[in-house]
């Protein structure tokens, strides 16, 4: 059997997986949408990347990373739970050594990772609005009926790109419908989409920072063009894309997975049920949120507790689950 290693990067918006050798090698890979469902999505995931590897390799070691990794790495039993900042840098460094900035913009966050010797120096991540995101192009795609795969090509034929207002969604959909009204070409106003999430990215996750080539851009806006040339017009640098620029978090947190003790992994988890609910703990001022994972009447994993009151509110909940 051959030693394989897999990584999963769950996001608010999309889901990815790939399966790696022992040389990094990705052996199979799928990327799909959560939909608020993150539990469904990696069900979904497994069941795609068990049907693109061949019988002789076997999951030795299991990587969780993005915004719902304790949930997933919990219920998958990962060797290894890591921060997106992480996965993404040393699933960037196994294929590009010499990078030194790394621009992501997903679905509906956004990061900057500065790095020198290969080692991370300095982050910066934008969680708390969409404006500039994947999810702003989309709707702004739908509101001028375009579809949003074809953004970039659209972009690139204009000699005037619009100037549009991106600091917030709001203001970017009142100065989009004004400047139509105005006659603006539709293809100017693309490209002035284009080039206000390249600034409001520049101006918001990217500011104070110095950015350094080789630059590489990641993230599901990496595969619109007309955002790539306008990053590289602001710059004034070469921006580096990959077709695997997706991917780069579940790479990297596979990666990191190989240097952990190795486990036995099945797909017979995509069968097996599991339940998740919210116990509020109002035993102290902390008011914790605590998370529980049950598997068959078995509590396999809890969070967000902060003091010893909140653990006798796990226990009580063991007691509950063996008692169902």
């Amino acid at each position: 059997m051959k030693k394989a290693y897999l990584g999963i990067d769950i996001g608010s918006i999309s889901t990815k997986g790939v399966v790696i050798d022992k040389d990094n090698k990705i052996l199979a890979s799928t990327y799909l949408w959560t939909k608020g469902n993150p539990l469904k999505a990696v069900k979904e995931v497994l069941h795609s990347l068990k049907n693109e590897l061949d019988e002789t390799s076997q999951i030795v070691g299991v990587g969780t990373t993005g915004s719902a990794r304790k949930l997933i790495g919990t219920i998958l039993g990962a060797n290894i739970i890591k921060n997106e900042i992480t996965a993404h840098a040393i699933g960037t460094l196994s294929k590009y050594p010499d990078i030194r900035t790394i621009i992501e913009i997903g679905g509906q966050d956004s990061k900057i990772i500065l790095l020198k010797d290969k080692v991370v120096i300095d982050y910066a991540m934008n969680t708390l609005c969409a404006a500039g995101t994947g999810a702003f192009l989309s709707s702004q795609a739908e509101r001028l009926d375009i579809p949003v795969e074809e953004f970039g090509n659209i972009a690139l034929t204009s000699n005037n790109p619009t100037p549009i207002a991106a600091r917030c969604t709001v203001f970017a959909e009142s100065d989009l419908v004004h400047k139509a009204q105005m006659g603006h070409k539709k293809e100017d106003i693309v490209a002035g989409l284009c080039k206000s999430v390249a600034l409001n990215y520049l101006n918001n996750v990217g500011k104070g920072k110095k950015i350094i080539s080789p630059i590489i851009f990641q993230g599901g806006v990496s595969k619109n063009i007309g955002v790539v040339k306008a990053f590289e017009n602001i710059l004034n640098e070469k921006i580096i894309t990959d077709k695997d620029g997706h991917l780069m978090g579940a790479l990297g947190v596979a990666i990191l997975s190989k240097q952990q003790k190795e486990i036995n992994f099945t797909f017979d988890i995509i069968e097996d049920e599991f339940e998740t609910n919210s116990i509020n703990c109002s035993g102290c001022p902390n008011n914790c949120e605590i998370i529980c994972v049950k598997k068959e009447h078995e509590l396999l994993d809890s969070w967000g507790n902060r003091c010893e009151k909140g653990n006798q509110i796990i226990n009580k909940e063991q007691k509950t689950f063996h008692n169902e």
